[in-house]
Order: C-alpha cells, then structure tokens, then sequence
C-alpha cells in the first residue's frame, strides 16, 4: 500500500478554486514536516507549502503565499493544500511529501526536496486562462 494518495487535480478557470487532498496510510502524523510540491513539463519540482505536524507551523512559497493554504487532520491522516486565485502559472503536478527526520527538515528547510523521503503518485492540476 502507497504510503501516501493524492487526489484533488482537475482542470479549473483562471480566479477559481481547488482543494488537494492527500492521505497518509501506515503512520501517525506526529511530528514530522509534510509538504505540497508541484512539478510543471520541463522544470525542476519545487516545494508550494510545508507544514510541520507537531505543531501546525506552516511555510509557503513566495509565489503561492496569500493564496494558497496547507493544513492537515490528524484524525484523518489527511493533509490538504486549499488553492485560491488560481493562475495559469499553478499549472502542474501536485505531490504530497513526507519527512522521516524532522530534524534533516531543520537543516535543508521544510520546501527542499532533499527534507523528504516519501511521495505521492501525482495529481494534474490545470488552469485555464
């Protein structure tokens, strides 16, 4: 069984809105940094929000602050990436991630690829202008 599923991706309306979800089987969310990166055709997969568990610090990148919003319940094992104000430019593949050294996350940073060992299969999200 994937450790992490993905689902959410459709295609949306330049302004409009799309909640991520993605599912964390096999583990408690405890404390570990857990994060949304997206990958578009061509470049490199770059982290949009982090979160870390234990304490429900959040960190964005510039590009998505104000409106993009990473949260999680740990009831469900879920974590979530809420998109408002969608632009073309969010045209990617959305991944969770998920750290098992919170401390490596410390070091690197929670939106660096190296902070994380498992990844989601991918959701596409497309914006239409």
């Amino acid at each position: 069984q994937e450790p992490l599923v993905d689902s959410g991706g459709e295609s949306v309306q330049a302004g409009g809105s799309r909640r991520l979800s993605c599912e964390r089987s096999g583990y408690t969310f405890g404390g570990a940094y857990m994060a949304w990166f997206r990958q578009a055709p061509g470049e490199e997969r770059q982290g949009v929000a982090a979160i870390y568990t234990g304490a429900g610090r959040t960190y964005y990148a510039d590009s998505v602050k104000g409106r993009f919003t990473i949260s999680q319940d740990k009831a469900k094992n879920m974590l979530y990436l809420q998109m408002n104000s969608l632009k073309p430019e969010d045209t990617a593949s959305y991944y969770c991630a998920t750290g098992s050294d919170p401390t490596r996350c410390m070091t690197v940073g929670p939106l660096l690829r190296d902070c994380y060992d498992y990844w989601s299969q991918g959701t596409q999200v497309t914006v239409s202008s």
